[in-house]
């Protein structure tokens, strides 16, 4: 017989089928809303020591039994007899996804075989006292699961821009905060240095301030600096590190004696969204590259930049660039894979390339049906995406 179980999952609502589906599972029975973000606070000490005890048992039914015992203290937090949650997060406790805890309980006990079932209780044991941090990054590896919001996949579909804190859609050709959100928390640690060489209104910087990471950003337009400045600065100070805004063109400028003059050897991560060559002029300048007259020389600028930066990124750490293609003169203009090519060409591997999705842009608010139009006529498709490249850099 199979009992249908509705869950929330991520704000879409799923129908799933379960067989026969336990009192004491971790999904919710039909009409209950699971909080997919709630978290339990349990004694490391207490809940490891259990979980011990029942790695030990050599009989399956005494084994699964004892853990869908753990299962319904969670449901049923007054059955803590055994003192495994706690109420406050003091010392030797842990927050833990109630959801993931559930799930990883669940696997224990749909385990065909006592080895299975083992090594998901010392899997789930690790997870609770054991920190496995990655190399280039602050995660917990022993707690994978809970990083469900950072994004793996390379095709990435974004509802809407963060505008929280200081952020804000107020300058022309800014990237969304997700962006460098997504890459610091995955490709850095508190406390190291991002550079963005084409830093414009000050997003990235703004989300070093919110992630406790320092920054430097390079604005080559005087008036985009102060904005800049002025939008960092709104954005609150929690972890208390630096962040600082260089006027200049990051293809000219000495970024060692820019280092060094703030005690910095070196910056761990590096990212630029460059203008889209010319489909949006950011200023009169000569050196904007959105004044460039030819693709030759946009690409030409754009890579004395990635040289300018090649030396002060330590080695084995990433580099991302955003950016978008062009369609000119009945024709689609591949700029960002010409750009891409322009970084491999300078000692870097290519990691991932990710398409993001974006629906609207300045240029075409209110102008959906026109562009539609426009594709059916000129035999075109209408962009709906742009691209983040991201490279390692393995040679010195």
């Amino acid at each position: 017989m199979k009992t249908k179980v509705k869950y929330k999952q991520k704000n879409k609502k799923q129908l799933f089928v379960k067989e026969n589906a336990s009192p004491l599972s971790a999904y919710q029975p039909e009409n209950d809303t699971i909080n997919w973000k709630k978290e339990v606070i349990v004694n490391q000490d207490r809940f490891s020591a259990v979980l011990t005890k029942i790695e030990e048992f050599n009989e399956m039914g005494k084994l699964k039994l004892e853990t869908k015992k753990i299962i319904d203290v969670i449901h049923n937090p007054r059955k803590n007899n055994k003192g495994i949650l706690n109420i406050s997060s003091n010392g030797g406790t842990a927050k833990i996804n109630e959801h993931i805890l559930l799930e990883d309980l669940n696997q224990i006990c749909e385990s065909q075989t006592l080895e299975r079932a083992k090594y998901y209780i010392n899997r789930l044991k690790k997870g609770l006292t054991e920190i496995k941090n990655g190399k280039i990054n602050d995660l917990n590896l022993n707690r994978w699961k809970e990083y469900d919001d950072i994004l793996t996949e390379s095709l990435w579909i974004l509802d809407r821009r963060d505008k929280s804190g200081a952020h804000n859609a107020g300058y022309w050709g800014n990237f969304i905060p997700q962006i460098p959100n997504q890459f610091l928390r995955r490709y850095t640690k508190k406390q190291e240095w991002v550079l963005d060489a084409f830093l414009g209104s000050g997003t990235t910087l703004i989300e070093c301030k919110r992630l406790g990471r320092n920054g430097l950003g390079v604005e080559l337009v005087p008036e985009v600096v102060e904005l800049a400045n002025e939008n960092i600065t709104n954005e609150k100070n929690i972890f208390n590190v630096t962040t600082k805004v260089i006027k200049g063109d990051s293809a000219e400028l000495n970024f060692k004696t820019e280092l060094e003059t703030r005690g910095i050897k070196s910056v761990q991560f590096l990212i630029m969204h460059p203008p889209y060559w010319n489909i949006i002029k950011f200023s009169n300048l000569n050196k904007d590259l959105s004044n460039a007259k030819t693709i030759e020389e946009f690409l030409n600028s754009f890579g004395k930049v990635v040289d300018n930066t090649y030396d002060i990124l330590d080695k084995g750490r990433y580099f991302a660039v955003v950016i978008g293609d062009k369609y000119s003169k009945g024709e689609w203009i591949p700029l960002a894979f010409y750009t891409m090519n322009e970084v491999l060409k300078r000692g870097y591997i290519l990691k991932s390339i990710i398409v993001k999705n974006f629906e609207e842009t300045k240029g075409k608010m209110n102008q959906k049906e026109l562009w539609r139009y426009r594709a059916l006529v000129g035999g075109f498709y209408i962009f709906k995406h742009e691209y983040i490249l991201l490279f390692k850099k393995v040679k010195k």
